[in-house]
Parts: C-alpha cells; structure tokens; sequence
C-alpha cells in the first residue's frame, strides 16, 4: 500500500514515530512544511495518508491543514496520530482523541494516540513558559493525581516506544 507520513516536531518525539511508521510501511516521509503548498496531483496515487502532530492542550497542532483536506481523500486510508507526553493507558488521552475528529470525520478518519515525552531543552521559549505555567497550576492543586502529574511533567522525560505505532500499521494494512 502505497503511504505518505506527514508530521510536524517541535522537539522530535513525533518525528521519530513518523519514522518508525515510515519504515514500518516503506512509506513516504515529509515534513508538513515541505508539503503544505502541494497541488492535490501529489497526493493522487498514495493509499493512505498519515498526519502525525504532538498534543498541546488537549489538540493536535497543524492538524486542520489535514482535516480541511481529507474530505478529499475519502477513499483513502486516513489516520491522524497524535504524539503527547501522557502515558497511554491516561484516560484524558482517550478524551482528547474523541474531540480531535468530528462524527462524520470518524466515518472515514482513525484517529490514534502515542506516547512520547518531554524534552525542555528543545522546546520554543512558549511552550516552556505554557508548560512551567500548567506545572504550576497544578501543584497548587489539593487533589494527589495533580500533584503527581506535575512532579512527572516538571523535568524532561522519554516515554515512546516503537510498540505504539503497531495498532496503525495494523489500521494501515486493512487487518
């Protein structure tokens, strides 16, 4: 099947599930700038279209530009995977999956969820500053699952692995 993976990074745990998925499926990787201003005849002859974003609150960052095409693409395979620093097994991810998509885009849209991490070291001088502020709201919180959540997002972390594409790939395969 012949597959395109378009993502966007801010600091590479999304661009590195790209890859595992890319190389799983001898698919076709591009960054979402190198093809944004694409004529429709590029996207012609791929069977399935692939957009990978990281999570910021709760959505997927540049995930529109998808969307606003894929009722274009209806006969193709479509998924939308969004890469986050929440474990998995989190049920907020489970939420934040469910809002990314409307109904009728679920009829022709799979939408999946991989765990990634924090790395604060490349992160752009907003999305420090968004974050220090989130881990501060959240410590001041009384409840132990705030407190805890902000003692794990307060420090640079990895938690991707290569095991969480396997349900695309599978999606992807039409199994």
């Amino acid at each position: 099947m012949k597959t395109l993976i378009i993502y966007t990074s801010q600091t590479g745990f999304t661009k590195k599930y790209a890859q595992w998925l890319a190389d799983e499926m001898d698919a076709d990787i591009f960054d979402l700038k190198d093809v944004r201003k694409r004529d429709e005849t590029f996207f012609a002859d791929y069977e399935a279209i692939v957009y990978a974003g990281w999570c910021m609150a709760g959505s997927v960052v540049k995930v529109k530009w998808f969307l606003d095409k894929a009722d274009k693409w209806k006969e193709k395979r479509l998924a939308v995977i969004c890469v986050g620093g929440s474990p998995n097994d989190n049920p907020d991810v489970e939420v934040a999956l469910k809002n990314i998509l409307s109904d009728e885009q679920r009829k022709y849209i799979k939408a999946f969820y991989c765990q990634g991490g924090f790395d604060y070291e490349k992160m752009n001088t907003a999305s420090k500053l968004a974050m220090k502020m989130f881990v501060s709201a959240l410590k001041k919180k009384q409840d132990e699952k705030s407190k805890q959540m902000a003692e794990h997002i307060a420090g640079s972390y990895d938690i991707s692995d290569k095991k969480y594409i396997e349900p695309v790939v599978t999606y992807l395969m039409g199994e």
